[in-house]
C-alpha cells in the first residue's frame, strides 16, 4: 500500500491518507497518484471484508 493506513476499532474501519504526498503519474499519466492500496486487500480481523482504495488528483 502507498500512503494508506487502515485501523479497526470494534466494528468500525478508519482508512487515513496524507493528501500532501504525490507518487508520480498513473500508468495512463492522466492523474498524479496520492495513496493506494494497490488492488483489494483484506481488512485485518475481518477477512471477509476488502478494500480498494485509490486516491489521485488531475495532472
Amino acid at each position: 500500500m502507498k500512503n494508506v493506513e487502515m485501523k479497526v476499532e470494534g466494528n468500525i474501519l478508519t482508512i487515513k491518507v496524507d493528501l500532501t504526498k504525490d507518487f508520480g503519474p498513473s500508468s495512463s499519466g492522466k492523474t498524479i497518484i496520492i495513496a493506494s492500496t494497490e488492488g483489494n486487500v483484506t481488512v485485518d480481523g475481518h477477512e471477509e471484508a476488502k478494500v480498494g482504495l485509490n486516491v489521485y488528483r488531475k495532472k
